[in-house]
């Protein structure tokens, strides 16, 4: 990567000019000052004050990230946001544009009150959430479970001396598809290494899927704590 194409990328990531002086300094063994960063990031016509977009673009690009999940972040994110995906704005101008648009949420987050993000499932077996559960491990216990997101079916619990075992999850796995004569259409599970090869077969049950969810992206890929919660 070039030196160019590599401030360009942290400039769009939204880091600070000392946290790029500092990356380029550890990571790459450009050694600069902040000064000769700015002329640098100004010859690539890169700036963060002097070129703002049109206030009605910014206006609607928070509004489209308000009907999401950014309802649970500040103006601090937000702004984030804005410069990495190439909008050229103030922090306070983002704020204020927060509090005209998202009035309720403000006030809530100003009182610390727990929003919970609202859950949609398109219907039964569309979407189903693996999950291992590790608290009681130290006592020999490892519980892994699946369940359907619209029914909120449990389509297994169960436990073992380890959850973390790829041959294990697997047959966990199958035994339900086998007796309903079918799988769901996506599966979403976190990246441990015990999932990885439930995703290969999930993938390739779908491969010849027809729809949005078909093939690759009959697996999906995310965080735990974003997980639906198993609840026996």
């Amino acid at each position: 990567m070039t030196r160019d194409r590599l401030f360009r990328s942290y400039f769009h990531l939204g880091l600070s000019y000392p946290e790029i002086v500092a990356n380029s300094a550890q990571l790459h063994s450009i050694v600069l000052s902040e000064r000769h960063l700015k002329r640098i990031l100004r010859q690539l016509g890169l700036f963060r004050r002097n070129r703002f977009v049109n206030i009605e673009e910014i206006l609607l690009f928070i509004h489209n990230e308000l009907q999401g999940s950014a309802q649970l972040h500040g103006y601090r994110w937000m702004h984030l946001r804005c410069i990495q995906n190439g909008y050229s704005v103030s922090r306070e101008m983002v704020r204020e544009i927060i509090r005209v648009l998202d009035p309720e949420g403000v006030e809530l987050r100003r009182r610390r009150r727990l929003v919970r993000r609202r859950y949609y499932s398109k219907g039964p077996n569309y979407i189903c959430h693996m999950e291992s559960y590790d608290k009681l491990k130290p006592y020999g216990i490892a519980i892994n479970g699946c369940i359907d997101g619209f029914s909120r079916k449990l389509l297994w619990p169960q436990a073992n001396y380890t959850s973390t075992n790829p041959r294990n999850i697997p047959d966990y796995f199958m035994t339900p598809l086998e007796s309903i004569g079918g799988c769901p259409l996506v599966v979403r599970a976190d990246r441990g290494t015990e999932n990885s090869v439930v995703a290969i077969l999930q993938r390739y049950l779908r491969r010849e899927g027809n729809d949005n969810s078909g093939g690759e992206r009959s697996f999906l890929y995310g965080c735990s704590n974003n997980n639906w919660r198993i609840e026996c």
